[in-house]
């Protein structure tokens, strides 16, 4: 089990990616482990062959411990059954390893039962148990080939199954999205430490929220324009995530008390803003940090977002990654949403959340005054804000910078 980071004791091992007496190459995903800070993918440490797993799926350990080992094939059979660690004192009850009870029902017969060498998460494969969907018989559209619960939404969907008759009332079937297990089952890991931070956020801090309505039409005609020159110079996508975290960073300047934290009776104000940006997994939700995200330029940011996002999705970020963060964004109007209320990221004083950019009529008034009604692309942009440091009036006022910021773009895309 690697040591993660110095605040990292111990790890949870949810998917073994190599079964016993299998070859291995160096660097090569090997398990998967869940911790308080990261899910991530570990690599083999050498090339061989896995004679023996020492750790099975779901148990927790300390960092150091021994949970397999690489050989050259001649040594432990690698047909032994996994030996299951000795739980540590202090470990979760997501570590425990007892089967959910048995559903009323049978659940339907999975179309080939071994899942194993899919790219995928655990709530991924356990959808596609309950739908007795075959995860290998689906093309993958996450990252590196990833099935995501969409691919498998979407294949049952195509293939007319109905979910499982424990899933539903009688009177009616439940849509596949609202499956759900006829056993209990354990939350996960990540999602344990999900609960725990946003209840403790909810009794920290005494939120308070803003709205406020945005016109983005000079900055989407600015990316339509742009986006494939941009592509095509740089490598990476333009989206529309570094013009938001430029905006908060310049009114995070002018207002330094939204960028700091309370310790104790004192506040700490921050020199350079690192910037949380929130991304929703398959498996839950992680906020990587993009580290003095104010010495970055347009084209700095947009290629450090997307290599956070890359390494969040594909399981490669380290704990140092998730850490330091001084002001959070995050986006729902990505699925949609036309504004959300979000929970702030501790120790942050302030979080901003996106909402979808729609067209919608506004009022526009010309430089003599005339008023006129025009289609529009708007964005809902909400804040956050914990009414110990911050009061109604300074939330207005850092909003109203961020709006005018991006109404009246005039900073270099690259």
């Amino acid at each position: 089990m690697p040591q993660m980071g110095e605040s990292i004791f111990e790890g949870t091992i949810t998917k073994w990616l190599k079964k016993a007496g299998d070859k291995v190459q160096r660097d090569e995903p090997l398990f998967e482990i869940s911790t308080d800070k990261v899910d991530a993918e570990i690599p083999a440490p050498a090339s061989g062959v896995l004679q023996e797993i020492k750790v099975s799926e779901g148990n927790t350990v300390q960092v150091n411990t021994v949970v397999g080992v690489i050989g050259d094939g001649g040594g432990a059979s690698a047909s032994a059954p996994a030996k299951a660690a000795a739980p540590v004192a202090a470990a979760p009850a997501a570590a425990k390893t007892e089967a959910p009870p048995a559903p009323a029902s049978a659940p339907p017969v999975v179309e080939e039962d071994d899942n194993s060498d899919v790219r995928s998460s655990p709530l991924v494969r356990k959808l596609a148990r309950e739908h007795g969907v075959d995860l290998a018989k689906i093309s993958g559209t996450g990252t590196g080939g990833r099935v995501t619960k969409q691919d498998v939404l979407d294949h049952v969907e195509r293939r007319g199954a109905a979910p499982s008759p424990s899933a539903a009332p009688a009177t009616r079937p439940a849509p596949a999205s609202a499956a759900i297990p006829g056993g209990l089952v354990p939350m996960s890991q990540m999602r344990k430490i999900i609960a725990q931070r946003m209840i403790e956020s909810r009794r920290t801090s005494a939120h308070v929220h803003c709205m406020f309505e945005v016109d983005m039409t000079r900055i989407v005609n600015l990316r339509n324009k742009l986006k494939n020159s941009f592509e095509q110079r740089h490598g990476a996508r333009l989206t529309f995530m570094p013009f938001f975290v430029r905006a908060a960073i310049i009114a995070l300047q002018q207002y330094p008390a939204v960028n700091a934290s309370l310790e104790g009776d004192n506040v700490r104000y921050h020199r350079h803003v690192n910037a949380g940006i929130a991304v929703a997994l398959d498996w839950g939700l992680i906020v990587p940090v993009l580290k003095s995200a104010d010495e970055l330029n347009f084209l700095g940011l947009q290629r450090s977002i997307t290599d956070l996002g890359e390494r969040a999705r594909s399981k490669k970020l380290m704990p140092t990654d998730v850490e330091g963060a001084t002001f959070t964004i995050t986006n729902p109007g990505q699925f949609g949403a036309v504004f959300g209320l979000p929970i702030i990221n501790q120790p942050n004083v302030a979080i901003m959340g996106v909402g979808g950019i729609t067209k919608q009529p506004m009022v526009i008034t010309d430089k003599d005054g005339a008023d006129s009604i025009a289609i529009r692309s708007v964005v809902h942009l909400t804040l956050g804000y914990d009414h110990r440091i911050i009061d109604g009036a300074l939330a207005d006022q850092f909003m109203v910078v961020v709006k005018k910021t991006l109404e009246h773009w005039g900073e270099e895309v690259g």
